[in-house]
């Protein structure tokens, strides 16, 4: 039998969000297949599609088998977004359904929109109707650009604890490197790949099991209604 202490901790709930043009299916595989069972077995991890159909060309085709998914489109620079009112409200009835989420974890398209979401949340513009989210894994992520949405997304410094995974031949590591500007606590784990979910060296799977110490503190021991 384990002692009370143990008996009452619960594992942090965290809905993932995966890259564009793929899916949740996909998403596991990049980070439970990666990532040793000393980090996994720590999480209660949840690995949905987005809401909408690919539109077009995945970039893993041939890699991993579709079908695949994206959050939101957007248009060649970035700035103009469609379907995001929708994908919000479908986020949202994920969390209550499958919820309550402590944190998210992104990567890519995914990163991004998990890096926005608590200062939406805080401006009481998205996930009104679910508990706060109280961390955030990014992967490969970056602000979102369109300016009527950026401004409510980074209208103040995101306060709750974050960890950031930079490619250093990840195209994105230069949009990473803005985004940390506007997190208040920030742990940054570099790594030698491109825009993948990567591998944990020996730092990286310090670093990693240090903040999930830290969260674990900040959990209450029962769920959130």
């Amino acid at each position: 039998m384990g002692s009370e202490a143990e008996i009452m901790i619960r594992k942090p709930k965290i809905l993932c969000l995966h890259g564009f043009r793929t899916s949740g299916e996909i998403m596991k595989k990049q980070v439970v297949g990666k990532w040793p069972v000393s980090v996994i077995e720590k999480l209660d991890l949840v690995f949905p599609d987005g809401p909408f159909p690919a539109r077009g060309t995945s970039d893993v085709e041939g890699i991993f088998d579709p079908p695949y998914y994206e959050w939101f489109q957007f248009n060649e620079d970035f700035t103009q977004y469609t379907n995001f009112d929708e994908c919000l409200a479908y986020i949202e009835d994920l969390m209550m359904k499958d919820g309550p989420f402590d944190g998210l974890l992104g990567f890519s398209q995914g990163a991004i929109l998990s890096a926005a979401l608590p200062g939406l949340q805080s401006e009481g513009v998205a996930l009104t109707k679910v508990p706060k989210i109280k961390f955030l894994v990014i992967i490969g992520g970056a602000k979102l650009k369109s300016p009527s949405v950026a401004e409510k997304a980074y209208s103040s410094p995101i306060q709750i604890p974050s960890v950031h995974f930079l490619g250093e031949t990840d195209f994105l590591k230069p949009y990473g490197l803005e985004l940390l500007e506007s997190c208040e606590d920030p742990l940054v784990i570099h790594h030698p790949k491109g825009h993948t979910v990567p591998r944990l060296d020996e730092k990286g799977l310090e670093s990693i099991l240090n903040f999930l110490e830290k969260i674990q503190k900040m959990l209450p021991d029962k769920e959130e209604k």
